[in-house]
């Protein structure tokens, strides 16, 4: 059915939206995990999704989840063993050598641009950190052609990863669609649609942390972590035309995260370094997820209030409207928003405050765990819960998302299931 089919008819055309946020991704491979696995066995029957959306490591997972529709339960377990398989000093290996010639790195900038001024067009740009194990790991858990053949085959409408594009700063949404035509788009300049066959320097170009990872060239441009400006990409959801959207969020609901004791507790840290860049990263990575899910509510409502003061027919009538002036029919959108019950910096720090100081080897977690050891400081680690791939700290986040989507085992059991048919 398609997209217009579905949306005449009222049926449901779910979307799956992932969130960025480097290693903190592990906690949507827990909340997968647990959507595969464990909710069709309430429901009596298996999940799919119509739509998949993800930006930065949501990218990954948007297109592992794509490439693997034709799959059973086992996706969900095979997704959580890719990430408690990490350790950090394979997939971004980083000597105490290395660490001191990080300043020259940056400088090094400047022959990469002489090089492009010649014509010369690397596959990446030199990011701080060196990412190709991590990047291998990534080539190797998603199989990739199978995104296409599952597209074609209807088990997904479409699949998009959203990228920054260095040069413009706008976002581009890359877009596998079984229809192959673009709806009605966002008004939104920085945002821009493009039909592509997803591949890998999609997704890899979708989760280049500015700065810390190389950034990635498609054809002739180069594209960094879309978290820039769309780290949720729930808008590409709805435009392309999902009525239900469950979205996996990589923080924790805004008023628990601005608690008065822990603001207090921020401020006596902003002396360390650590802390900073943190915070800063966390600036540099727009979440707009709370807006765009606060603007689609009133939608709801000025659509149920129509209803109720112009009668049910209401909303046709304003529909006819819009496609007239060539707009996207408007529509009620039910969602799920399953977010971190912790704040994941915390979380990060309290378990490399826990561990030996012998079990520490990544120089960077060495720095950390210093300053974390400094008396006054609280045990945050923001920075590193983006760079901590590996298994000490990728299983708890795993085991985290997994109890999170189980907490709300209710409203994912009303998430999929169909309202009646019309007669």
């Amino acid at each position: 059915m398609s997209s217009a089919q579905a949306e005449e008819d009222g049926a449901p055309r779910r979307a799956l939206v992932f969130s960025g946020g480097g290693a903190r991704g592990a906690y949507e491979a827990g909340v997968v995990r647990y959507i595969v696995e464990e909710l069709p066995k309430r429901l009596g029957r298996p999940v799919s999704f119509d739509i998949i959306c993800g930006t930065s490591v949501g990218a990954i997972h948007a297109c592992y989840m794509a490439a693997t529709a034709h799959r059973g339960a086992e996706r969900g377990a095979k997704l959580v063993d890719l990430w408690t398989s990490m350790h950090v000093n394979e997939v971004l290996p980083l000597s105490a050598r290395d660490l001191i010639r990080l300043p020259g790195r940056l400088l090094g900038l400047r022959r990469v641009a002489a090089a492009i001024r010649r014509g010369e067009a690397p596959e990446r740009l030199y990011g701080l950190l060196n990412t190709s194990g991590l990047e291998r790991a990534v080539l190797g858990a998603v199989p990739w052609r199978s995104i296409r053949t599952n597209v074609r085959a209807g088990r997904i409408d479409a699949v998009c990863v959203a990228a920054t594009q260095i040069a413009t700063g706008r976002v581009v949404v890359f877009i596998d669609s079984r229809e192959r035509k673009l709806p009605p788009w966002t008004r939104d300049p920085w945002i821009e649609p493009r039909l592509t066959r997803l591949r890998p320097t999609h997704a890899l170009a979708s989760a280049a942390i500015p700065v810390l990872f190389p950034a990635v060239r498609i054809a002739s441009t180069y594209y960094a972590d879309g978290g820039l400006r769309l780290n949720t990409p729930l808008v590409p959801a709805l435009r392309l035309g999902a009525n239900r959207v469950l979205v996996v969020a990589l923080r924790q609901e805004p008023h628990e995260a601005s608690r008065g004791s822990i603001e207090s507790q921020r401020v006596e840290d902003y002396a360390s370094p650590w802390f900073l860049f943190g915070k800063i990263l966390n600036a540099l990575l727009l979440d707009r997820l709370d807006s765009d899910l606060a603007r689609m509510h009133h939608m709801n409502e000025v659509l149920e209030d129509g209803e109720k003061a112009f009668g049910p027919d209401f909303q046709r009538q304003l529909n006819a409207a819009s496609e007239r002036a060539g707009h996207r029919a408007l529509r009620s959108i039910r969602d799920v928003v399953i977010r971190p019950s912790a704040d994941l910096g915390m979380l990060a720090g309290q378990i490399l405050a826990d561990l030996p100081e012998g079990r520490i080897q990544w120089p960077l977690a060495r720095l950390a765990a210093r300053s974390l050891s400094d008396d006054g400081h609280s045990a945050e680690a923001d920075l590193l819960s983006y760079l901590l791939f590996d298994a000490e700290f990728l299983g708890p986040l795993t085991d985290l998302g997994y109890a999170d989507a189980r907490a709300r085992e209710e409203d994912l059991c009303e998430f999929f299931t169909d309202p009646p048919a019309r007669l």
